[in-house]
């Protein structure tokens, strides 16, 4: 079976257009509900997490190493949010955990 890369680059293209354009075309006044206005807020967010977590349980050799380095990156976050600290103290993790395992 032949694929087309023309016919589905038109596709992808229909698609992500149909997605950024329908809202600004269904949606001509302000949005004025709390509730929808932090759905949107929070959508990149959580889009970003959903497509990164899988990634980095599987970017290790095994997965415990994965969701170690995952669990110091959220502690180290929660605790002091510098984004080079956090890096370090999850890759140090990841590190450590594959040398123990």
């Amino acid at each position: 079976m032949q694929h087309n890369v023309y016919i589905s680059l038109f596709l992808m293209f229909v698609t992500i257009y149909a997605v950024r354009a329908l809202p600004l075309t269904l949606v001509r006044r302000e949005i004025k509900s709390p509730f929808i206005q932090s759905f949107l807020y929070y959508v990149p967010y959580v889009s970003l997490s959903v497509m990164t977590f899988p990634a980095i349980l599987s970017a290790t050799a095994d997965v415990r190493s994965g969701l170690a380095g995952f669990m110091a990156a959220v502690v180290l976050a929660w605790v002091d949010g510098n984004l080079f600290r956090v890096s370090i103290g999850a890759c140090a993790a990841v590190y450590l955990t594959e040398l123990l395992l």
